[in-house]
């Protein structure tokens, strides 16, 4: 358990701002394409409907 705490510790201080600012984008970003996706599911979106 110690093991895995000191292993975790040096990996988050090993990170700097700007990686965590990237993965949190990207977070965003996969979320927001979770909700596109929900929200068009059921609606025809065929070449006819544009």
């Amino acid at each position: 358990m110690t093991a895995i705490a000191r292993a975790l510790s040096r990996a988050l201080l090993s990170v700097n701002e700007i990686e965590i600012l990237k993965q949190l984008l990207l977070f965003c970003l996969a979320g927001l394409f979770v909700s596109v996706l929900l929200m068009t599911y059921g609606i025809d979106l065929s070449p006819g409907f544009f």
